[in-house]
């Protein structure tokens, strides 16, 4: 059987999954581990990323797909007689903009595999139960489409506050035995629960000392998305469109991507009481939001100059929306960088500027301009053209800095750099 008969098997057997998720919302899955098989396998490691770092075996992509077919037969033999051990996850660390280090994990490659299987499985149930203003790490979804539907709900909603909140840690913090038994929910499959459980306790790996958190989702691991997301989805979710929004006098919406979420309502009091209670659901299951970055917001529409400045603004996905001045006079709801967001870029662009002035120019031009597109393809939108030119003139102020502290021999006149390898310019990428 061919590769693509294979996938089309496995691709047949998910949507049957996702069926019987959809025709049955009241179905407790007990029988999915058949499905983790040398095809399924395959199938997950032909969608595992080839080109990330090796865990502690020290085993690239490439080394593991040179004996393919034998090394998924064995793994399969392993995971089907309870034998697969689930290995510690390599920690390294990465310097924040701040001067604190945020930590990375490295899972082997092997595991990956494992770990995408079963999300292979676990997706086609839980995409029948995550509601639809649950945007993070779900096939088909994008930031674009999350910060249109907030604009659009904002409008269409008259939405006059906003509740902006920050769980505290939410990777490192998710109770183990709670999210067990939300998983059981719709996912009661023991040899699922024992995979998901050794990964759970897999421990991490500095240098040679292995430790053991007794909470948090692996990191690094392509499981973690998915049962951060089932965690949010009974924690916040389900529990705002169930008890919270039928109890409020006025219109509302919620709008989540991964542990980032906005609330906004009509009615102040509705906000409060929300503020109130927001706190208290999230320490019944172990996690806490943020003191200083959980806030109120009035963010109304103004009628005066004067009150466009008294409103509020708030960040959402690297995005400040705030009220402005349309190009016909009306007060029409804009997006602009993030402060925050537009200083890392600059910060970055002219450190990599000063590592490496000594690269051949070619080279160099190539991977500026793939840094400034990348920086236009994610914030050109409307509103927003003046952020891009302040970061298109940095990036050639930074460079051109930098070309000029090259020894005399290899110095650069960058006038005439510019007609040979000119940046490209700012453009409006999403219309919306």
């Amino acid at each position: 059987m061919g590769d693509t008969s294979r996938s089309q098997t496995v691709s047949t057997r998910l949507q049957q999954i996702a069926k019987q998720a959809e025709d049955y919302p009241q179905m407790v899955f007990t029988t999915l581990a058949h499905h983790l098989d040398v095809d399924l396998l395959r199938e997950a490691y032909r969608h595992t990323r080839k080109n990330s770092s090796p865990g502690v075996d020290g085993i690239t992509a490439k080394q593991y797909g040179e004996h393919l077919e034998e090394n998924l037969q064995d793994l399969y033999g392993r995971l089907k007689n309870g034998r697969y051990t689930a290995p510690p996850v390599m920690r390294a660390w990465l310097e924040k903009d701040n001067g604190k280090k945020r930590p990375i994990g490295k899972p082997t490659f092997e595991d990956k595999i494992v770990q995408r299987a079963v999300m292979m499985l676990l997706e086609p149930i839980y995409e029948q139960v995550f509601h639809d203003f649950s945007h993070g790490f779900r096939r088909g979804r994008s930031q674009h489409r999350a910060l249109k539907e907030l604009r659009e709900n904002l409008i269409d909603l008259r939405i006059n506050w906003i509740v902006i909140a920050d769980i505290t840690g939410l990777f490192d913090n998710l109770d183990h035995e709670i999210l067990r038994n939300l998983i059981k929910k719709r996912m009661n499959d023991g040899t699922l629960l024992r995979l998901i459980g050794k990964w759970l306790n897999a421990g991490v790996m500095e240098g040679k000392s292995i430790h053991h958190p007794e909470q948090g989702t692996p990191q690094g691991g392509v499981i973690s998305p998915i049962l951060s997301n089932i965690f949010l989805h009974y924690v916040l979710d389900d529990w705002f469109e169930r008890e919270v929004h039928p109890r409020l006098k006025g219109r509302s919406f919620l709008i989540r991507w991964a542990d980032d979420f906005i609330i906004g309502f009509e009615y102040k009091s509705d906000a409060e009481r929300v503020m109130k209670v927001l706190p208290k659901r999230f320490e019944r299951y172990n996690l806490s939001l943020h003191p200083d970055k959980t806030s109120l917001v009035r963010f109304s529409k103004p009628f005066t100059k004067q009150e466009s400045q008294e409103r509020g603004t708030f960040d959402f996905l690297g995005f400040t929306f705030y009220w402005g001045k349309g190009l016909k006079g009306y007060w029409v709801i804009k997006k602009r960088t993030a402060r925050k967001r537009l200083s890392r870029f600059m910060k970055r662009i002219w450190q990599w500027c000063k590592e490496n002035l000594h690269e051949p120019i070619g080279g160099q031009y190539k991977i500026v301009c793939s840094k400034l597109r990348g920086f236009y393809q994610y914030y050109g939108v409307r509103s927003n053209y003046k952020a891009l030119e302040v970061v298109f003139e940095y990036t050639e102020k930074a460079w051109r800095r930098w070309l000029s502290r090259r020894s005399q021999k290899g110095k650069v006149l960058f006038e005439d750099l510019r007609k040979t390898y000119p940046l490209p310019l700012p453009r409006i990428v999403h219309s919306v």
